[in-house]
C-alpha cells in the first residue's frame, strides 16, 4: 500500500516507518521535528541520541536496501500538506502529528497554546487534504483512552448505546478529558465524525493506553535506528521512566495514593494495531473506534513489578509516594473494553518480568547517560 506517515519521525512514527517498509509497503514520511525541538529547549532530551530523520532513511536503505520517502515539513501548513497529497496519493495516511504530552500540555501558556493549535489545525488539514485530493484514502488518528477520563461506568469501544424515556440511539462514548492535550484528542475525535457524517470520510481512531518499550525487530538491525526513549516527566511514558529511575537509584514517583489505573501497551503492538487497522480499513462513510491497549495495572502494580524486577539484578529500587501534581482520581473503577483489535488478529505482547528485565538491561547499557535533572519537573495542574 502507499502510506503516508505523519509524525514519522517520534517515538512511534519512525518504528512504524520501518516496520511498513520491510513488508513492503511504499512509505512517505513527514515530521517538522517539533519533539525533537522542544525537548533540546526544555532540556528533556531522550536517553540517548539518534540520527536526523533522512539519516536515519539513509542508514536503513545501507542496511535493508530498503527505501523510506521523507519530506521536512510542517502539517500545520495547508499549502505543503496539501501538495503532499496531490503527489503521493496515499491509500492510508496514519496520523501521529500532534504534540504527545499531557504534562507539557498544561506547563505554561505557550506550550497549551502550541498543543491547541497543532493537533487541532494538522488534524483539520489531514481531513481536506483527503477530502480534496484523495477521498478514499483511510486516516487512521491515533487518539488516547485518556479521552474517556474515568468514569464510574465500564468503557465501551467509542460508542454506546443509550435507552431515554422509551427511545435508543447511538452516541460517541461520554468523554471527559483531565489535560489540555487530552481535550485536543477529543476534538479531533469530533472533527473527524463531523466531517465522516459531512463527506463520508474513512476513519479509524485508535484510543490508545501508555506505550512502554524501547525495541522492534527494526530497531534491532542497527542502534542508529533507534526509537526515541525520553525518561522525563514531560514526555517519558510511566513505565519508561520508572525503569531509568530504577536504574540511576531514585525512587519510583508514585503519584498521592498510586490507585489510577490505565491501559498500556507494548511498542511492538502499537505498530500491529496501526497495521491491523490499515489492512482492514474503515468503510465510506465509518468512524471506527478501537481501544488499542492490551491489560490494565495500577500505578502501584507498575512500581510494584519493576521494583521486583530491578532488585533481581542488583538495583536497590525504592517506592516514593509523593503528593499528586495532577488533578485526578487515586482510587477509581476503571474497566475498559478492548475486544476489537484482537478479533482481527493481534497477538499481544504482555508486560511479563522477562519483557522487563529486557528494558532493564537496554537502559542500563546507557546508565552513564542519565541525567537526574530531567526526571522530575513538577509540572502541577
Amino acid at each position: 500500500m502507499k502510506v503516508l506517515i505523519l509524525g514519522g519521525d517520534g517515538y512511534l512514527g519512525w518504528p512504524t516507518a520501518m516496520a511498513f517498509s520491510r513488508k513492503g509497503h511504499d512509505v512517505l514520511v513527514v515530521d517538522n521535528y517539533l519533539r525533537r525541538n522542544i525537548c533540546r529547549d526544555l532540556d528533556v532530551e531522550p536517553l540517548f541520541s539518534v540520527p536526523n530523520l533522512l539519516g536515519r532513511i539513509r542508514l536503513w536503505e545501507e542496511k535493508t536496501g530498503e527505501k523510506i520517502g521523507a519530506r521536512i515539513g510542517d502539517c500545520c501548513s495547508y499549502g505543503f500538506l496539501t501538495q503532499l497529497f496531490k503527489e503521493f496519493k496515499p491509500e492510508a495516511v496514519i496520523h501521529y502529528a500532534e504534540q504527545p504530552s499531557a504534562p507539557y500540555s498544561m506547563l505554561n501558556h505557550h506550550a497549551a497554546m502550541l498543543t491547541l493549535s497543532n493537533n487541532l489545525l494538522s488534524t483539520l488539514n489531514i481531513i481536506w487534504a483527503v477530502h480534496e485530493n484523495v477521498p478514499d484514502c483511510h486516516i487512521i488518528k491515533l487518539g488516547t483512552m485518556g479521552e474517556y477520563g474515568t468514569p464510574g461506568i465500564d468503557i465501551e469501544e467509542g460508542w454506546i448505546d443509550i435507552e431515554h424515556k422509551g427511545r435508543k440511539d447511538r452516541f460517541l462514548f461520554p468523554r471527559q478529558a483531565s489535560s489540555l492535550y487530552h481535550t485536543t484528542k477529543i476534538q479531533d475525535t469530533d472533527l473527524l465524525w463531523f466531517y465522516v457524517r459531512t463527506w463520508g470520510l474513512r476513519v479509524t481512531d485508535l484510543m490508545q493506553g501508555p506505550v512502554y518499550g524501547l525495541s522492534t525487530d527494526e530497531t534491532e538491525i542497527d542502534s542508529g535506528l533507534a526509537t526515541f526513549f525520553n525518561y522525563d516527566e514531560l514526555f517519558g511514558t510511566v513505565i519508561n521512566r520508572f525503569i531509568v529511575q530504577a536504574v540511576a537509584g531514585y525512587p519510583l514517583t508514585v503519584y498521592g495514593k498510586g490507585g489510577q489505573t490505565r491501559g498500556y501497551l507494548n511498542i511492538r503492538d502499537t505498530i500491529a494495531c496501526v497495521e491491523l487497522a490499515m489492512l482492514n480499513p474503515a468503510g465510506e462513510g465509518e468512524l471506527r473506534i478501537f481501544n488499542q491497549i492490551t491489560e490494565t495495572f495500577t500505578v502501584n502494580e507498575l512500581a510494584e513489578m519493576i521494583k521486583r524486577v530491578g532488585n533481581e539484578r542488583g538495583h536497590r529500587v525504592e517506592i516514593k509516594s509523593i503528593e499528586n501534581p495532577r488533578v485526578e482520581l487515586e482510587d477509581h473503577y476503571y474497566n475498559p473494553a478492548y475486544t476489537g483489535l484482537k478479533e482481527l488478529g493481534l497477538k499481544p505482547h504482555l508486560l511479563t518480568a522477562e519483557v522487563l528485565h529486557d528494558m532493564f538491561e537496554r537502559v542500563e547499557l546507557h546508565a552513564d547517560k542519565i541525567q537526574m535533572h530531567k526526571i522530575f519537573r513538577g509540572v502541577k495542574w
